[in-house]
């Protein structure tokens, strides 16, 4: 009985003993770019405690080339990738096995821009002029589009890569226009550059509207619990921003004080309103009629089922 009750008693009374804290789940996201107002939902979201209260160790990685972050998610290296939708129709196209799990911006950005200044008034003043572009194939059908609401084609300007120097060459003469420019950064580097800049927003012309920034993973991890915690994570995280926008900036230049500048405190006013209050949303119609777009300008072959592009519950 003695022997008993010393078995019972340590079998009550072993959880006093503290047992060892769960980990996180560890979750790498690899950005778009540098990190930016663009990544504001990520940055509160980690700064603020979410994902800490969601049991996750989140950490980023800034790629030196904007296109490789779906191509490192779908070989392994990284758990999620932040890219753009027009293009993430071209990487399904491609092969890579990757689903939309939720949004970051919720808005085009993307525009094309002229000097306020210079003769580019309206965009049937594009013709004959020069027209930077950094990324081939998806800005071409993009700037393809504008033209035809004026009744122009391609081969009525002169296209000129420029790479990723957009404001660079305009603002120096360069080219006469650019397209790919983010209407919440290059405009406003422009204006304190002392060259105010004129947009062109595609959406204003008939462009069908999409969402600039997506979270894409590969299909396994997309039903993982880590992951919807993540975007549950990111939904509050924008919340805490729109209702508090001021406080909001302050604990995001107290993680990042590099970016505590004029352009980027713009630019986080001008984001905030296109944060994806809702990431893991998705309306099914606006992601199909999109790549019918692609399908009706080239760019993909076909357009696939939703849900090899959209990750469904």
């Amino acid at each position: 009985m003695k022997r008993i009750l010393i078995v019972v008693m340590a079998l009550l009374f072993g959880g006093l003993t503290p047992a060892p804290a769960s980990a996180d789940d560890k979750l790498t996201v690899v950005l778009d770019w540098f990190v930016n107002p663009d990544h504001a939902a990520l940055v509160i979201a980690k700064e603020g405690g979410y994902f800490k209260a969601a049991g996750l160790d989140v950490n980023f990685v800034e790629p030196a080339d904007p296109a490789a972050p779906p191509r490192l998610v779908a070989a392994g290296q990284g758990d999620i990738a932040l890219t753009y939708q027009p293009t993430f129709y071209l990487e399904v196209a491609d092969g890579m096995d990757l689903r939309r799990v939720g949004a970051a911006i919720a808005t085009p950005l993307n525009t094309l821009i002229a000097l306020e200044s210079g003769p580019v008034k309206t965009l049937a003043d594009l013709k004959g002029k020069t027209i930077g572009y950094s990324i081939a194939g998806y800005e071409q059908a993009l700037l393809e589009s504008l033209l035809a609401t004026a009744g122009l084609k391609l081969g009525d300007v002169k296209l000129i890569d420029v790479n990723f120097a957009l404001t660079q060459a305009l603002v120096g003469g360069q080219v006469d226009a650019v397209i790919g420019g983010y209407r919440n950064f290059e405009l406003t580097e422009m204006k304190l550059a002392g060259h105010p800049g004129r947009a062109f927003n595609p959406e204003d012309f008939g462009f069908p509207p999409y969402d600039e920034l997506i979270y894409v993973t590969t299909p396994d991890k997309a039903k993982s619990p880590a992951v919807r915690r993540f975007l549950d994570a990111t939904e509050q995280a924008t919340l805490y921003i729109l209702n508090h926008p001021t406080d909001a900036w302050a604990m995001f230049v107290r993680a990042y004080p590099k970016l505590d500048d004029d352009l980027n405190r713009q630019a986080w006013i001008d984001t905030v309103p296109r944060l994806a209050a809702s990431p893991a949303a998705v309306d099914p119609v606006r992601y199909t009629r999109f790549a019918e777009f692609m399908k009706a300008k080239g760019l993909i072959p076909k357009v696939e089922p939703l849900d090899r592009y959209v990750a469904t519950p």
